[in-house]
């Protein structure tokens, strides 16, 4: 079966509600292939690797995060960006990108199937309702400590993970973001949680994190947004009656 590519990328701005966010980089179609989709390849970041990998096997369309085009990076199409878009049309292949869309999303986003892998109990959106807001704020199903969490991290993730210690008592409130949102912390910080976790660490976050008695969990940029791209793709692949294969280009940051 295949699917008009234009009947797929509306359903998903509209799956998304791609109009209420105001993002770094466009949402949505961002390089156009073939008129028609049969196979759906998806990935976390449109990187070369990703994009060989899915012309060897004969995507029509490529899902991710991350795609280009973000505001303020050189606009000349030259070196790598080249050889991407060259891959691309040389290939007829597609490019759909959504970025803070995906993180949001209640069910398939970034934030909320990082939960479900978890096995975190949501309960609010971080810095907004749910649906709109890119953070999230829940509560595990029983306190645990820095170390018991820091472990199950390192089981459902595959990698270890930076903790920063901030209290000494149990975890059971706690709020996170997935990717490079550390600033978040202190936002964290005003829902009263235990600790907040994300993808990325600054400098500062260290000392706010001490300072402030939150603990603090960077689990990886890349480990903690694999997770919405895949459950975006079975969702369009199951909807649509297409075929859909996650290809994880490995990124240890």
């Amino acid at each position: 079966m295949s699917v008009l590519l234009p009947e797929l990328v509306n359903y998903c701005e509209d799956l998304l509600s791609v109009g209420l966010f105001k993002d770094y980089c466009p949402n949505g179609l961002q390089v156009e292939g073939k008129p028609k989709v049969k196979r759906i390849v998806s990935g976390v970041t449109a990187s070369q690797a990703l994009l060989d990998a899915a012309v060897a096997i004969k995507a029509d369309l490529i899902l991710v995060h991350h795609g280009y085009f973000w505001k303020g990076e050189n606009e000349k199409v030259i070196g790598i960006k080249k050889r991407r878009l060259s891959t691309l049309l040389k290939n007829d292949i597609s490019l759909l990108a959504f970025h803070l869309p995906l993180d949001a999303h209640p069910q398939l986003g970034n934030n909320a199937q990082l939960a479900k892998k978890m096995n975190w109990k949501i309960l609010s959106g971080l810095d907004g309702e749910l649906g709109c807001a890119i953070g999230m704020v829940g509560e595990l199903q029983e306190p645990q400590t820095a170390q018991q969490m820091s472990t199950e991290f390192a089981q459902v993730l595959g990698r270890s993970v930076q903790h920063i210690q901030g209290i000494t008592r149990p975890i059971k409130k706690i709020a996170w973001c997935t990717g490079g949102a550390q600033g978040y912390i202190e936002k964290a910080l005003e829902e009263g949680v235990d600790a907040y976790v994300s993808g990325e660490i600054s400098e500062q976050t260290v000392h706010i994190a001490r300072e402030a008695g939150i603990d603090y969990f960077a689990a990886g940029h890349h480990a903690t947004e694999r997770y919405g791209v895949q459950a975006l793709g079975e969702h369009l692949a199951a909807h649509f009656g297409i075929e859909h294969d996650y290809i994880e280009i490995d990124n240890p940051v």
